[in-house]
């Protein structure tokens, strides 16, 4: 499930040519979905004519009501969950991966399929750890207090790419219920799973969550789960390399 901005075409196209493409890994099917809001502004009639076109093309768009802005980040997670709990409940795991991100699924399938991974109660990525709330006004992550009165968030899993077995959705949705929102997406599914007592857990190699690789390396490509790209051609020009033949 990638969350991704109305007018981000180049981001989803980069994703079906690269591992969004990738229907089968190891016997298991797969399927990726792109999650939309509604654009405000003055050309939001001739984008959503033009997201009904590519819906319409590629069969692989969800569009829910709200408007589509980075405050919105959580309503838009929370109807991925939603979504994964009322209309998904077949898949054995879920993940909500952002647009940016390069993804490996031989190795996600490989820590997928291990026998000591759990089935249940399970979500795993880049931990967080004694994160402090941002209480600056002028700061993209501010909260305020009436929000989210603790000084601390509890343990939350980085929102850059995170997987979870797929029973966690509907749990998700129901614990939301009894939290006000806020406005950081990733920290507040933490507050969901603290109110279900579901603590994340740590990747078995953490080295496969990564948020940056300093400079590309294919080797380093070859081993990781996710990490962050720059751009929509990075993740064209790195993916070309990492799947050539040896």
């Amino acid at each position: 499930m990638v969350p991704v901005a109305p007018h981000q075409l180049e981001a989803r196209n980069a994703i079906r040519s690269t591992w969004g493409n990738e229907t089968t890994v190891r016997g298991k099917a797969v399927l990726t979905l792109f999650m939309v809001g509604l654009r405000d502004g003055p050309s939001s009639n001739e984008t959503q004519q033009q997201l009904q076109e590519e819906s319409q093309q590629h069969g692989d768009i969800l569009q829910s009501n709200f408007t589509d802005s980075y405050v919105n980040l959580t309503i838009k997670t929370m109807v991925i969950m939603d979504w994964l709990a009322t209309r998904c409940a077949q898949a054995s795991f879920g993940m909500k991966v952002d647009s940016d991100m390069f993804l490996n699924l031989e190795n996600l399938m490989s820590l997928l399929l291990a026998p000591e991974t759990p089935k249940q109660n399970y979500i795993t990525g880049m931990v967080m750890r004694g994160r402090t709330v941002v209480r600056n006004p002028n700061s993209k992550w501010y909260v305020p207090v009436e929000l989210y009165p603790e000084p601390y968030y509890p343990v939350y899993l980085l929102g850059m790419g995170y997987v979870f077995s797929n029973d966690l959705p509907p749990k998700i949705v129901e614990a939301s219920k009894e939290i006000k929102p806020f406005n950081i997406e990733d920290a507040y599914v933490g507050a969901c799973l603290k109110r279900l007592e579901i603590q994340p857990s740590r990747p078995p190699d953490p080295s496969k969550f990564r948020s940056y690789l300093k400079k590309y390396n294919r080797d380093e490509f070859l081993k990781v789960i996710t990490t962050i790209l720059k751009s929509p051609q990075q993740l064209l020009d790195f993916w070309k390399d990492v799947k050539r033949s040896a």
